[in-house]
């Protein structure tokens, strides 16, 4: 594996600065910090868990952190390097609503078939449940990963074909932001 190099080049910092909402500062201060967490200058699956759980200390993030993991693994090698740390990031901490929605939909649409079926937003929402623990406190309606999902489609399943498109998706976060919140994450880090 060897060490990555140490500073990104001009060009890399350029080519960073187009696909990403980060300044060339910015850019070289997280690659520093990639790299003291990541000295070959790749990520894998078990230090991106180990960084959830820092911020779930109550919880198991360890399910969580996978489907994550799986979305930032652009090229699906089985680590993230910067560009795809970086871009990701980018993306969850300052990009559009738009492009929140879309990788949110990459996040539960865990087959990557183009819907999010029920079972695969079960699997989101029960590895969220779990990553946050006893810490926050639920209605009612929402108290168990099934009563969630259920109202979710109960909400955004237009056509009740036990799916949801990135239409009913896009249309039904707007209804209800708590959809996309899992992103907000990244908010105070960036």
């Amino acid at each position: 594996m060897g060490k990555a190099q140490s500073k990104l080049s001009p060009e890399q910092l350029s080519d960073l600065q187009k696909c990403t909402y980060f300044d060339k500062k910015e850019l070289q201060q997280w690659y520093k910090g990639f790299l003291k967490d990541c000295p070959s200058g790749q990520l894998d699956k078990t230090e991106f868990q180990k960084i959830y759980k820092q911020f779930f200390p109550f919880g198991d993030p360890s399910r969580f952190a996978d489907y994550v993991f799986n979305v930032f693994d652009g090229d699906k090698n089985g680590t993230i390097d910067f560009k795809e740390f970086i871009c990701a990031l980018s993306i969850t901490s300052r990009g559009r609503v738009d492009e929140k929605l879309i990788w949110a939909f990459q996040l539960y649409d865990i087959d990557n078939d183009g819907f999010i079926s029920q079972e695969e937003m079960l699997r989101i929402v029960d590895a969220i449940y779990k990553m946050v623990g006893s810490m926050v406190k639920l209605p009612a309606d929402e108290d168990t990963p099934e009563k969630r999902v259920n109202k979710i489609f109960d909400m955004m399943d237009q056509d009740k074909d036990g799916r949801l498109t990135m239409d009913e998706f896009r249309e039904g976060s707007k209804k209800d932001p708590t959809i996309v919140q899992a992103l907000n994450l990244y908010d105070g880090l960036v």
